[in-house]
């Protein structure tokens, strides 16, 4: 896996390589499932990935570009550079399908509906993904609609807590925003 590439890698490449890049707080998606990676391009020698945290004060945004840069540079990307894009703010309209479904299937329930009001570029991993459709909080476990929130403030800042009324399992709740 160390072997030096006689091209730079093409942008299709590092995508699929930052789609095996996990998110440290939630290992079950990746950074592109997660939808920050805002943009990926060449400056030079170095390769540029663009990320937006999920939130300013977000403590994985280290940890998170340590990691970017450690699975490209173990590809053979000599250069690296994660640069941080706080404007416009991330949203969880921007989590893939597929990030949305791997949360349900490892106990977290997806946002439910669109932050809404961005119009703004969005990043790589969202094109031509359209939005889910607005419903109540659907348990992860049994998939009823008869859940309610019990803390507003959950395991990380951006999910709260939930409780199925049906089959009486709590649950994590990735907060819209």
């Amino acid at each position: 896996m160390n072997a030096r590439p006689t091209t730079r890698p093409e942008r299709d490449t590092v995508l699929a390589w930052l789609a095996e890049v996990a998110d440290p707080e939630i290992p079950v998606i990746s950074v592109l499932d997660l939808g920050i990676v805002r943009d990926v391009r060449w400056d030079a020698d170095t390769l540029v990935v663009t990320v937006t945290p999920t939130y300013s004060g977000c403590p994985a945004t280290e940890v998170i570009s340590a990691d970017i840069t450690h699975a490209l540079e173990q590809r053979g990307v000599a250069q690296v550079r994660v640069e941080t894009q706080l404007s416009p703010a991330w949203t969880t309209d921007w989590l893939t399908d597929s990030g949305r479904d791997k949360l349900r299937r490892y106990g977290i329930a997806p946002p439910v509906g669109r932050a809404g009001g961005h119009e703004v570029a969005i990043p790589v991993s969202a094109i031509g993904r359209r939005p889910a459709p607005v419903r109540g909080v659907e348990c992860p476990h049994c998939g009823s609609l008869n859940t309610r929130e019990t803390s507003r403030f959950g395991s990380t800042p951006c999910k709260a807590l939930w409780r199925c009324d049906d089959c009486l399992e709590p649950f994590d709740y990735f907060k819209c925003h």
